[in-house]
């Protein structure tokens, strides 16, 4: 079995309106939740292997805030994750090496959100309803995929393990 967790970047800051959405930095509440997140993942045991990062400032920002927690794991910073769609993160994920286990993407909705709501096929149906709904800023969501490798991931294959938020810490 392998281990996907998909993170949202935290809140990302819209006061400079001259900085292109690829340069946006964290706000200060994203700040705080990045850390906190991070936190929380540590505690529940999650230790990803390779952490594939949009190059987006804010994802780049969230990840720093997340990595020294994490075991500071091998990350990879991909310019085809920013805005990526579902399919792309999925085209993304197929290439993991096999040695890889626990993989986690750190990025952006529309296509996280998406992705994440295509390949969970069982959980908690009131965290797989809130999922659906809103995957919002510095959200973690753990699947447990039914597959032997990275290349046979397909829609359905997982299950929900987990799914938290900044709002929903203890």
């Amino acid at each position: 079995m392998l281990t996907l967790s998909l993170f949202r970047h935290a809140k990302s800051a819209w006061d400079d309106k001259s900085l292109e959405d690829f340069e946006r930095p964290l706000a200060p509440r994203g700040t705080r939740a990045a850390p906190a997140m991070a936190s929380f993942i540590h505690e529940a045991d999650f230790k990803p292997d390779l952490v594939l990062c949009s190059a987006a400032r804010r994802t780049r920002d969230t990840w720093a805030l997340m990595a020294d927690r994490l075991g500071q794991p091998q990350t990879d910073y991909l310019q085809e994750l920013y805005e990526a769609d579902a399919g792309t993160l999925l085209a993304s994920i197929r290439k993991t090496k096999a040695a890889v286990h626990r993989l986690m993407l750190v990025g952006h909705n529309p296509g996280l959100q998406s992705l994440a709501v295509k390949l969970i096929g069982s959980g908690d149906p009131a965290d797989i309803e809130a999922i659906s709904a809103k995957l919002p800023t510095a959200a973690f969501v753990q699947i447990d995929l039914d597959v032997k490798t990275w290349r046979s991931v397909k829609p359905a294959s997982g299950h929900l393990v987990r799914f938290m938020t900044p709002k929903r810490l203890p």
